[in-house]
């Protein structure tokens, strides 16, 4: 089954975020054997304009960092920038390589993108410059003189397997633009200051030297060797002792209150893992713990393990046997709904509009989508940079969009507290609209999304080791919970994003199986997706310790037999997770040539698809319930668009299970369509309402286009399943499809109240 949450490219429009511009390669010139740079104008909309420079390198050598300079016009300031850092001095405008992408290889080009707001009529920008000559390659002289070099090289141990290297600074004609780290032939880090710490060293000596550069690419002697060694570090193979036999202190309708005697060990215990059968239940670093998510009046069995930093496992404690309380089962619904990060573009689709409509109250939990993790690093990051299309197997390579997260200034009649942003003000855009939200809804949770489809390609990268996803997750952890954003267009900062999210959703698409084109997958992604959840776990859980807050973990999953068997230990996975949203959607789309539904609870009769491309809610809950996964940690997702097809046949059957000639007209996407639309379809467009009440699902056709979709009177359907099923709730896809007036999410609330 094919998995799509439609991600839109960043739009052009007013002062929006223009997109990362594909620009030709110049014709070859009299200056072809040198760097030049050309400017391609965007969209202008009166204010402003998205413009963008693309660097050729047309000489025989690699260009080692750049610097790009113009002059603004009378009026003009650029509002973003993105793909390379600048500063601004007057009109004159420098623009250097970003730190991740100091080179352009002979005969390669790259690209960066800006935002220009100006008064009057459109002038264009003057005196373009890089590295000190004439952007069309022209004239200008040459700087052949090279740098002195760094002096007074130091290193030392980092951590258990890093060298930290400090110097003095180089002196150059022009300007120094950097220092490449070298370590042998290979290397090591680029900086602009005069230090840098290098990491993931081998056990050894490692000798290091310092080079400075000039943005004319000229190089200097070294500086050093200097060497570091790294320790061979200890093997620690001696576990635990075997904690003290666990203390029930306390029961509720949903959870076990525990308590135990602590283990010793050689070196140290770092952390205790609570068992709910062969389950892990949850992971502390203290002797108690709370069992949240459990069925009512059932009796369950507790052990503990202690474990070391090495990885060594303790035996098991003695079992204790606790029973939930009656009544409530596992407390009130969860009602968890996706807001997109580039729903306020196209759509206009607000955080406000979630107010407006009602749809905030009437929610337990909201996440917003989507984190990207960096390709390099492989932690969490934020940038400003479009992702290509879904053609692109790259597409998500380095992608953000920081001005929509916290960049974007709000006014008055667009901001949830009716307040307007200051251009000084450390925190915008969506970030601070949700802060807005969550005053006036104190018990909502928000959630922090990492992935998606255009942004998994690297999280079997990033799960692969231990260090690996200690890093991955500390990061995400220091971003989000703890707020530290980076500084981007003065925006920003150490703990500007505090006490926003709650938690975090993990939305891998999809462990050891296929998602977006490009995306990275291996057998031991299964494994690694178990260990990666558990250490979010571990690290949520001691920082919950030092602010006295549990900080919640989740996850979308996938509703294909095939993939869940693949990538996904549900027993493992279900011991870190507070919830986990099983995919209630996309069993079909326009991918395929046969329409079909795309959300059925059950499989509709005289279903043509392959045995092993038959999909239903009832068959993806009943895998993962069958796997052991508590069914008080299962929600079922509801979408809030259709999936279609057009050539469509009549048949016998209104148009369901034909061929068609291709996917439907839709406004985003070909074959694709949100709810409010297809209701105006449905209503005023000429096309009728089919239904199969046993499946539970709902289709519109018109004698050729037919779309699969849920609305109210399906959703109704769907949430007395799930509460029939004693699920834990429902979650939906996404709030930017439904009505100004939120019909879909009064459904749902009403359905699982």
């Amino acid at each position: 089954m094919r998995r799509r949450r439609f991600r839109l490219p960043l739009l052009a429009a007013g002062t929006l975020l223009a997109p990362f511009l594909a620009v030709a390669l110049p014709a070859v010139s009299a200056h072809a054997a040198t760097a030049t740079a050309s400017f391609a104008k965007d969209q202008d909309w009166g204010t402003g304009y998205g413009g963008s420079y693309t660097i050729t390198n047309g000489s025989a050598t690699a260009i080692n960092g750049w610097t790009l300079e113009f002059d603004l016009p009378a009026g003009n300031s650029v509002s973003s920038l993105w793909n390379a850092v600048y500063s601004v001095a007057a009109s004159h405008v420098t623009v250097k390589n970003p730190s991740w992408q100091p080179d352009i290889a002979a005969g390669a080009s790259y690209n960066f993108g800006f935002n220009i707001a100006y008064s009057g009529a459109y002038t264009p920008l003057a005196n373009c410059k890089l590295n000190g000559k004439p952007c069309d390659g022209s004239g200008g002289g040459s700087d052949t003189s090279a740098p002195t070099a760094p002096g007074g090289l130091t290193g030392a141990l980092s951590g258990s397997n890093g060298a930290a290297l400090s110097w003095s600074a180089s002196t150059d004609n022009v300007g120094v633009a950097g220092y490449d780290v070298m370590e042998g032939a290979t290397k090591r880090a680029t900086v602009t200051g005069t230090s840098a710490t290098v990491t993931g060293l081998a056990a050894g000596t490692h000798s290091f030297t310092v080079v400075a550069f000039d943005a004319a690419g000229n190089r200097s002697a070294p500086a050093g060797p200097v060497s570091v060694t790294v320790p061979t570090p200890l093997v620690d193979t001696q576990p635990p002792t075997a904690p003290g036999t666990p203390t029930v202190t306390g029961t509720t309708s949903s959870s076990v209150s525990l308590t135990w005697g602590a283990a010793t060990d050689n070196v140290g215990v770092t952390a205790y893992d609570v068992y709910n059968g062969s389950a892990v239940a949850a992971t502390v670093t203290g002797t108690s713990a709370t069992v949240a998510g459990l069925a009512a009046d059932t009796s369950y069995g507790f052990t503990v393990k202690a474990r070391d930093a090495a990885g060594n496992t303790s035996p098991a404690s003695a079992a204790v046997t606790a029973r939930t309380q009656t009544g409530g089962g596992g407390g009130s619904a969860l009602k968890i709904g996706y807001f997109t990060q580039w729903s306020i573009y196209a759509r206009g689709y607000s955080v406000k509009q979630l107010e407006t409509s009602g749809s905030a109250a009437k929610l337990t939990t909201l996440n917003y989508a989507f984190a990207n993790i960096d390709p390099t690093s492989k932690q969490c990051f934020i940038t400003n940079k479009a992702a290509g299309t879904d053609s692109d197997p790259n597409a998500g390579d380095g992608a953000g969009d920081a001005w929509a997260d916290f960049g974007k200034g709000w006014d008055a009649g667009t901001s949830v507290a009716g307040t307007t942003d200051t251009w000084d003000q450390p925190l915008a855009g969506n970030f601070n609209q949700l802060k807005q939200l969550k005053a006036k809804h104190p018990n909502l949770k928000i959630q922090i999304s990492i992935g998606g489809w255009s942004y998994s390609k690297w999280f079997s990268d990033a799960a692969s080791t231990d260090a690996s996803r200690k890093a991955l997750v500390s990061s995400c952890i220091d971003m989000y919970i703890k707020g530290n954003l980076p500084v981007i267009d003065g925006r920003g900062g150490a703990g500007s994003a505090a006490g926003i999210f709650d938690g975090i959703d993990l939305d891998w698409e999809w462990p050891n199986s296929d998602g977006h084109l490009g995306n990275i997958f291996k057998p031991a992604d299964k494994a690694n997706y178990t260990l990666l959840a558990q250490e979010f776990r571990r690290q949520l859980d001691a920082l919950g310790a030092t602010t006295g807050k549990h900080y919640t973990l989740s996850a979308f999953l996938p509703a294909d037999p095939a993939k869940i068997s693949a990538g996904i230990d549900i027993p493992g996975l279900f011991g870190a997770f507070d919830f986990a949203t099983i995919q209630g959607y996309d069993y079909h789309g326009a991918w395929e040539t046969t329409t079909n539904q795309q959300s059925a609870i059950s499989l509709p009769a005289g279903d043509p698809s392959p045995a092993n491309q038959r999909f239903s809610s009832e068959i993806a809950i009943n895998a993962y319930v069958a796997g052991g996964a508590p069914k008080s940690k299962l929600t079922l997702g509801i979408p809030f668009y259709g999936r279609g097809w057009t050539g469509v046949p009549r048949g016998t059957t209104n148009g369901l299970f034909q061929t068609s000639t291709g996917p439907a007209p839709g406004t985003y996407e070909a074959g694709y369509e949100d709810y409010h639309k297809l209701k105006d379809m449905a209503t005023s467009g000429g096309y009728t309402v089919y239904r199969d009440p046993v499946a539970g699902f709902a289709y519109i056709y018109n004698g050729s286009v037919l779309y699969t979709y849920d609305d109210p009177t399906e959703i109704a359907r769907k949430t007395a399943w799930i509460k029939a099923q004693g699920l834990a709730g429902a979650m939906v896809w996404s709030f930017d499809g439904d009505t100004s007036s939120g019909e879909l999410m009064a459904a749902v609330d009403a359905g699982l109240r």
